[in-house]
């Protein structure tokens, strides 16, 4: 995320209370929908952030907005005074599966539709709440096959070192299963040295790469489970004298997931060979229909699921108009 960015999210992050975007003092009262975010600090949160209000928009609702700062009890808080202003509708993305579950039934008890955007609740089937997420392991799996037949393309075995979200995190933990299905199957062609856990966060994740990279100097092989760690990656390659473009010799097969601004720019530049694309704008599309299909009297659907598309060098052209992180800071 850009610090120009940040700035300008910075009051909105800070700011205990809640606003409303949309409707003018002169137009005719719109429908609110609260939209409460855990956090904006990586760009696919802004990137659903900004699609959320937009379809909102679209669909003729005003937003409520807030942000958490990672701090679930905070969110509690905010999704309190959402139910309280009596808002027609929420969208949240929790901190995690367990946090929000009080969350959901303080909404559910008001009589209040309420969705998690691209993250799940572990919750039993007495707590209704829509979840539209990723498909997380299938999308994940599809993306390392891709790397697999890269690797046996070469004729010759892959050492891998693989990167782990949170796996406090349903995302995290889905994304592991996936990478670890495909991995699995092709004994082969990788052999996995290096299982290098993040917690999302860049410094253990630059880190646990150096480590990798001086324990197994061989590694040829990366898959992050996020592509907002591809910069402590590439640090990391580059001090191991490891960082080369595709087609160059000592070229490291490098993968991801969501589909954000770096990634797009490392596979234009050559760096980066596939990532599974998370597609914001149909997350962003649900989220605000299940909300007024709630309205309307239709049951909520437990999930409903993203699933997504791996993009790498040989369907750019034709998939880059799908992917969010393509066009952030154009």
């Amino acid at each position: 995320m850009k610090s120009s960015r940040r700035s300008i999210l910075a009051p909105l992050c800070a700011a205990p209370l809640l606003f409303l975007t949309g409707c003018g003092p002169s137009g005719p009262k719109k429908p609110v929908i609260g939209v409460s975010f855990e956090t904006l600090q990586t760009e696919f949160w802004v990137a659903g952030y900004d699609a959320i209000k937009k379809e909102c928009a679209a669909q003729g609702y005003d937003v409520a907005e807030a942000v958490a700062d990672g701090d679930a009890g905070k969110q509690l808080e905010q999704i309190r005074s959402f139910i309280t202003r009596k808002v027609d509708g929420i969208i949240m993305v929790p901190k995690d599966a367990k946090t929000c579950v009080p969350m959901i039934k303080a909404a559910n008890a008001a009589g209040i539709p309420i969705v998690l955007f691209n993250r799940g609740a572990d919750a039993g089937p007495d707590v209704k709440a829509t979840a539209v997420v990723a498909d997380n392991t299938g999308l994940t799996k599809l993306t390392v096959e891709y790397m697999v037949e890269m690797a046996r393309k070469t004729g010759r075995k892959h050492t891998a070192a693989i990167l782990l979200g949170d796996l406090g995190d349903l995302n995290g933990v889905a994304r592991r299963d996936g990478a670890e299905a495909a991995l699995n199957a092709a004994p082969d062609a990788v052999e996995v040295v290096a299982r290098i856990p993040t917690e999302w966060n860049q410094e253990k994740a630059q880190a646990g790469v150096v480590n990798a990279l001086q324990a197994h100097p061989e590694i040829d092989f990366i898959f992050t489970s996020s592509d907002f760690l591809l910069p402590s990656i590439t640090s990391a390659l580059k001090s191991a004298g490891k960082y080369h473009k595709a087609g160059e010799p000592g070229h490291v097969i490098l993968g991801g997931f969501d589909g954000d601004a770096t990634a797009w720019r490392l596979m234009q530049e050559g760096y980066l060979d596939a990532t599974g694309v998370q597609d914001v704008y149909f997350e962003a599309k649900q989220s605000v229909q299940a909300i007024a299909d709630q309205r309307a009297g239709k049951a909520a659907a437990p999930s409903i699921l993203d699933p997504g598309f791996v993009i790498h060098r040989g369907n750019m052209a034709e998939k880059s108009a799908q992917m969010w992180g393509a066009h952030t800071g154009r």
